[in-house]
Protein backbone atom coordinates (compact mmCIF):
# COMPACT_ATOMS: atom_id res chain seq x y z
CA UNK A 1 0.00 0.00 0.00
CA UNK A 2 1.47 3.36 -1.22
CA UNK A 3 0.28 6.63 -0.11
CA UNK A 4 0.41 9.78 -2.69
CA UNK A 5 0.60 12.86 -1.20
CA UNK A 6 0.61 15.42 -3.94
CA UNK A 7 1.73 19.06 -2.78
CA UNK A 8 -0.73 22.07 -4.77
CA UNK A 9 1.85 24.28 -5.90
CA UNK A 10 -0.64 27.00 -5.39
CA UNK A 11 -1.33 26.32 -2.13
CA UNK A 12 0.73 28.72 0.71
CA UNK A 13 1.77 27.69 4.07
CA UNK A 14 -0.24 29.81 6.07
CA UNK A 15 0.81 33.04 6.77
CA UNK A 16 1.69 33.90 11.15
CA UNK A 17 2.13 37.51 12.70
CA UNK A 18 5.31 36.83 12.83
CA UNK A 19 5.81 36.55 9.11
CA UNK A 20 3.89 39.77 8.59
CA UNK A 21 6.01 41.44 11.14
CA UNK A 22 8.98 40.15 9.66
CA UNK A 23 7.68 41.39 5.83
CA UNK A 24 7.10 44.76 7.47
CA UNK A 25 10.03 45.27 8.67
CA UNK A 26 12.00 44.14 6.10
CA UNK A 27 9.84 46.49 3.60
CA UNK A 28 10.51 49.42 6.29
CA UNK A 29 14.30 48.82 6.47
CA UNK A 30 14.86 47.90 3.00
CA UNK A 31 13.04 50.72 1.88
CA UNK A 32 15.65 53.07 3.61
CA UNK A 33 18.80 51.48 2.69
CA UNK A 34 19.51 52.52 -1.17
CA UNK A 35 22.84 53.65 -2.84
CA UNK A 36 22.39 56.72 -1.78
CA UNK A 37 22.49 55.71 1.94
CA UNK A 38 25.75 54.13 1.09
CA UNK A 39 27.00 56.68 -1.41
CA UNK A 40 25.74 59.89 -1.10
CA UNK A 41 25.15 62.55 -3.26
CA UNK A 42 28.16 64.01 -5.38
CA UNK A 43 29.75 67.59 -5.16
CA UNK A 44 31.47 69.00 -7.70
CA UNK A 45 33.66 71.99 -6.81
CA UNK A 46 36.32 73.25 -9.25
CA UNK A 47 36.66 70.19 -11.96
CA UNK A 48 36.56 67.97 -8.98
CA UNK A 49 33.78 65.59 -8.03
CA UNK A 50 33.59 63.97 -4.85
CA UNK A 51 31.33 61.34 -3.93
CA UNK A 52 31.58 60.28 0.30
CA UNK A 53 31.34 56.56 0.95
CA UNK A 54 29.76 54.99 4.14
CA UNK A 55 29.61 51.19 5.17
CA UNK A 56 26.04 50.51 6.54
CA UNK A 57 25.12 47.57 8.34
CA UNK A 58 21.41 46.23 9.18
CA UNK A 59 19.90 43.23 10.96
CA UNK A 60 16.10 42.43 12.23
CA UNK A 61 14.92 39.25 13.53
CA UNK A 62 11.91 38.15 14.93
CA UNK A 63 10.39 34.97 16.35
CA UNK A 64 6.72 33.49 17.77
CA UNK A 65 5.95 30.50 20.44
CA UNK A 66 2.56 29.18 22.07
CA UNK A 67 2.07 27.65 25.35
CA UNK A 68 -0.87 25.42 24.95
CA UNK A 69 -1.02 24.62 28.67
CA UNK A 70 -1.80 28.08 29.49
CA UNK A 71 -3.11 29.02 25.87
CA UNK A 72 -1.08 32.10 25.13
CA UNK A 73 0.61 32.80 22.28
CA UNK A 74 3.11 35.49 21.59
CA UNK A 75 5.22 36.85 18.28
CA UNK A 76 7.67 40.01 18.42
CA UNK A 77 10.32 41.65 15.90
CA UNK A 78 12.75 44.17 16.14
CA UNK A 79 15.77 45.59 14.26
CA UNK A 80 18.99 47.60 14.68
CA UNK A 81 21.61 49.34 11.93
CA UNK A 82 24.14 51.16 11.95
CA UNK A 83 26.98 53.53 9.49
CA UNK A 84 29.96 54.99 9.49
CA UNK A 85 31.80 56.85 6.75
CA UNK A 86 34.58 54.84 4.93
CA UNK A 87 36.11 57.52 2.68
CA UNK A 88 35.26 58.97 -0.90
CA UNK A 89 35.78 58.61 -4.57
CA UNK A 90 37.12 62.03 -6.13
CA UNK A 91 36.36 62.18 -9.75
CA UNK A 92 39.47 64.84 -11.42
CA UNK A 93 40.80 64.56 -15.16
CA UNK A 94 38.60 61.47 -16.09
CA UNK A 95 40.38 59.54 -13.72
CA UNK A 96 38.71 58.03 -10.10
CA UNK A 97 40.16 57.42 -7.05
CA UNK A 98 38.91 56.00 -3.45
CA UNK A 99 40.34 57.84 -0.85
CA UNK A 100 39.96 55.74 2.99
CA UNK A 101 38.93 57.93 5.93
CA UNK A 102 41.41 57.30 8.77
CA UNK A 103 40.07 56.88 12.41
CA UNK A 104 42.52 58.62 15.06
CA UNK A 105 41.55 56.20 17.97
CA UNK A 106 42.03 53.32 15.45
CA UNK A 107 45.19 54.16 13.92
CA UNK A 108 46.35 54.72 17.70
CA UNK A 109 45.43 51.39 18.74
CA UNK A 110 47.11 49.58 15.39
CA UNK A 111 49.93 51.37 16.56
CA UNK A 112 50.20 50.64 20.17
CA UNK A 113 49.53 47.09 19.17
CA UNK A 114 52.26 47.18 16.88
CA UNK A 115 54.86 48.37 19.31
CA UNK A 116 54.17 45.69 21.98
CA UNK A 117 53.79 43.03 19.40
CA UNK A 118 57.04 44.03 17.98
CA UNK A 119 58.87 44.60 22.11
CA UNK A 120 57.67 40.63 22.71
CA UNK A 121 59.09 39.36 19.42
CA UNK A 122 62.05 41.08 19.29
CA UNK A 123 62.79 41.10 23.58
CA UNK A 124 66.03 39.03 24.62
CA UNK A 125 66.17 36.09 25.43
CA UNK A 126 67.53 35.43 29.00
CA UNK A 127 68.19 31.59 28.84
CA UNK A 128 68.58 29.63 32.27
CA UNK A 129 72.26 28.75 32.92
CA UNK A 130 72.07 24.82 32.79
CA UNK A 131 73.60 22.38 35.22
CA UNK A 132 76.72 22.11 32.96
CA UNK A 133 77.40 25.73 33.21
CA UNK A 134 76.34 26.15 36.47
CA UNK A 135 79.47 23.14 37.46
CA UNK A 136 83.19 24.37 37.39
CA UNK A 137 85.51 21.67 37.14
CA UNK A 138 87.74 21.57 39.97
CA UNK A 139 91.46 22.72 39.56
Amino acid sequence: MTTDTRIDPTTEPPRRRTDEILAMLAERVGGRFTASTVFGSPVEREGVTVIPVATVRFGFGGGGGTDPSSQQNGDGGGGAGSGAPTGYIEIKDRRSRFVPIVHPARMAALCCTTAITMALILRPRHARPTEARRRRPAS
